[in-house]
C-alpha cells in the first residue's frame, strides 16, 4: 500500500473509532462469510440497527447467569406447594 493510501486508511479508521465503531476479526466458514457481513452491515445501518440488535439478542445471545436469584426468578411456580407444616422439632427433656 502506498504511503498516501495507508494514511487514508488510518484517517478512515480514526473517524470510525470516533463514531463509536471498533474493528472485529472473526473466523467463520466460507458459506457464512456473506451472512456475517450482512449482519454487520445491518448493525451499522441506522435504519436497521435497533431491530437487528433486538432480534439477535432474542434469538442468538445466550442469557447470562445471574446467580441464584436469576435462577429462582426463572422457575415456573405453578403447581408447587410453597408452604409446609410447622415442625417444632423433637422434644427435649431439661
Amino acid at each position: 500500500m502506498t504511503e498516501s493510501g495507508a494514511a487514508a486508511v488510518t484517517r478512515w479508521r480514526r473517524r470510525r473509532r470516533g463514531a463509536g465503531f471498533v474493528r472485529v476479526e472473526v473466523q467463520v466458514r466460507k458459506e457464512d462469510a456473506a451472512l456475517v457481513r450482512e449482519v454487520a452491515a445491518a448493525l451499522g445501518d441506522p435504519a436497521r440497527e435497533t431491530e437487528t440488535r433486538a432480534m439477535l439478542r432474542e434469538r442468538v445471545v445466550l442469557p447470562r447467569g445471574g446467580g441464584l436469584k436469576a435462577l429462582l426468578e426463572a422457575v415456573p411456580l405453578e403447581g408447587i406447594a410453597l408452604e409446609r407444616p410447622l415442625d417444632a422439632g423433637r422434644a427435649i427433656d431439661w
